[in-house]
């Protein structure tokens, strides 16, 4: 290893996790109410001239932005786009996830890509779903 390989990798990195993401949708209200109604979010902020709403779960705050035309817009297609592939949320327990899923499942414009499961060799469980706007959103906890 050279010696600058080495002294990056004794080094702590310099970012100290997410401030926030932003992620542009075709339909602010429609988005914005996912977060809130479903995944209990709580509005912190909004610029509606922009527009854009601000949204936080108490640790990650999240950026909402109205796409300009949503008729031109492109879907995103995470195999042949480059750029974000998916946004992985934090569940605190297994039971959480699978109360999140029945959610989920009743849950307007929301498309489950697949049901709790194994994660890691079993360590954790996750599902994976398209939120209104469709974006690809996985949860990940713990498992029991």
């Amino acid at each position: 290893m050279s010696q600058t390989a080495e002294k990056i990798s004794q080094q702590t990195a310099v970012t100290q996790g997410v401030h926030h993401l932003g992620l542009t949708v075709p339909d602010l209200q429609a988005t914005r109410r996912f977060f809130i109604d479903t995944l209990g979010y709580e509005q912190v902020g909004e610029v509606p001239e922009y527009p854009a709403v601000f949204l936080t779960d108490s640790k990650t705050m999240i950026t909402l932005w109205q796409v300009k035309n949503p008729n031109d817009a492109t879907a995103f297609d995470r195999n042949t786009v480059i750029g974000l592939h998916h946004l992985a949320l934090s569940v605190e327990s297994e039971a959480d996830l699978r109360r999140l899923h029945a959610l989920l499942v009743a849950a307007p414009d929301v498309e489950l890509e697949f049901a709790p499961q194994d994660l890691m060799n079993g360590a954790l469980k996750h599902l994976m779903c398209n939120i209104p706007g469709g974006i690809r959103v996985e949860f990940v906890a713990p498992a029991a």
